[in-house]
């Protein structure tokens, strides 16, 4: 079992709130958590027909058998969020609700219109490399074969065959999820996209070349990025617009939340393959800046991520912004740490010499030590970092 770091916040939020929405993707360990943390809670499956049958016809009388409630997939019955709205608002019931699901934006408009200022909302994303360290039975592994196996945590939990079940995933979400959100005529041409997208992880989002590389319109493109993010399978990162005098692309650039996801959608087939490939320096950044994600979301606060380039190269992976102060972050996939390695930090911070920073190396090896206030950080110790920098 793995000890996650967002317990803490949903008990507290649990005791708060008379509504409490956990959303996150598929598998990411939603219903074990809640079902591990609320056991006395009256569970129901709205994925299960006949109880989602049960349900549409005779929502009272269902709600009716206890007053304790843990829904899981509760956007696939939205009607059911009007009927929470007047349980939870009656004085003379103490009826609480926990509610999951894996549809975000489903989810979101239906807690906007019925739910609002009465449900705590919070996320939970596949393990951080700190979760992953507190199963009592896994033994420690080592950075390229975490990032080829993944963050999520059936595959080490069952001793599922991470191919097989990467395939099964994607297979799953395309044929289920995706076609009951859009109206997607060729099947194929998604696939293709979907494995565009990998190509292009870490890099700035480019619509039209993307348009051109698989026949579909820029729209539709645009339509299947806001799914896919929506369903937790990638993000945008958005650039830093404080130009400190420069001028600055604007553009986001494009992550998938799993590295192994990656991987399999390129053809990645062991760690041996992903510490020689091209793409290891972008999935490695990516898996950073994902735990950098992770780190605020288990917090219950949004992650305050960018990262920040300008016309004429120079750019910064990953920058944090808390109030009034910047933590700025250089991200390398070396092994061996040189100091050529902070040569574009070195840059940026000379650029922004007029802002309240903070400024790091993460790398993939396993050295700490500070150089000219710069703190050298070990990916292991990504989350560690972060904690002391609160």
């Amino acid at each position: 079992m793995f000890e996650r770091t967002l317990k803490p916040i949903l008990l507290h939020a649990a005791s708060s709130f008379r509504v409490l929405l956990l959303t996150g993707p598929r598998q990411s360990g939603k219903t074990t958590l809640l079902r591990t943390l609320f056991p006395d809670f009256q569970y129901l499956s709205l994925e299960s027909p006949d109880r989602l049958e049960q349900i549409k016809s005779d929502p009272r009388g269902v709600l009716n058998q206890a007053t304790l409630w843990l829904i899981d997939e509760a956007q696939t019955y939205p009607e059911l969020f009007s009927y929470i709205q007047e349980y939870v608002d009656d004085p003379n019931k103490n009826y609480r609700f926990i509610l999951s699901g894996s549809q975000n934006f489903l989810l979101a408009e239906k807690v906007s219109q019925s739910l609002a200022g009465r449900v705590a909302i919070l996320e939970l994303l596949p393990l951080s490399y700190s979760e992953f360290a507190t199963h009592p039975h896994l033994e420690p592994l080592p950075l390229w074969h975490y990032l080829f196996k993944g963050s999520y945590p059936r595959p080490y939990q069952e001793k599922i065959d991470t191919y097989l079940w990467y395939e099964s995933y994607l297979r799953t979400y395309l044929e289920r999820d995706v076609r009951q959100l859009i109206n997607v005529k060729d099947l194929s041409k998604f696939q293709l996209f979907l494995r565009l997208c990998a190509g292009r992880h870490g890099q700035l989002i480019n619509l039209n070349s993307m348009s051109n590389d698989c026949g579909v319109s820029q729209t539709t493109l645009t339509q299947w990025l806001s799914i896919l993010e929506q369903s937790y399978v990638l993000f945008r990162l958005q650039p830093y617009f404080k130009n400190f005098n420069k001028r600055l692309v604007k553009t986001p650039k494009l992550y998938f939340y799993d590295t192994a996801l990656v991987c399999h959608l390129l053809n990645i087939d062991s760690a041996e393959h992903l510490s020689l490939h091209s793409a290891r320096g972008a999935i490695f950044e990516g898996f950073v800046i994902t735990e950098t994600i992770k780190h605020f979301l288990n917090q219950g606060k949004r992650a305050p991520v960018f990262f920040w380039r300008d016309h004429a190269g120079l750019e910064l992976d990953l920058l944090i912004e808390l109030g009034n102060s910047l933590t700025a972050i250089e991200i390398k996939s070396s092994e061996t740490y040189t100091s050529e390695l902070l040569k574009g930090l070195k840059k940026w911070i000379q650029i922004a010499s007029n802002a309240h920073i903070k400024s790091a190396l993460i790398y993939a090896g396993a050295d700490s030590m500070t150089t000219e206030k710069i703190n050298i950080v070990p990916w292991q110790k990504t989350d560690d970092y972060l904690l002391k920098g609160k």
